[in-house]
């Protein structure tokens, strides 16, 4: 859905594009593009797999040295 935003009367350009601005960015559409902007390849159920054991390892270690 399009963003738009009508002028109110006595409102000054930059405060338009300032109200235009944050609705863009209330409405998420920039982090929409930009993670489209490249392709990326599915990812696949043992990648998925592979990252969780990854990063449980990853924390788990980082939670060992903590405490020495």
């Amino acid at each position: 859905m399009p963003v738009s935003v009508v002028r109110n009367q006595k409102e000054s350009v930059d405060r338009l594009i300032a109200r235009f601005n944050k609705k863009v960015q209330s409405s998420r559409i920039l982090l929409l593009v930009k993670s489209r902007r490249y392709f990326q390849r599915p990812v696949t159920k043992r990648h998925v797999r592979q990252a969780a054991i990854m990063r449980d390892h990853y924390r788990n270690k980082k939670d060992k040295l903590r405490f020495y």
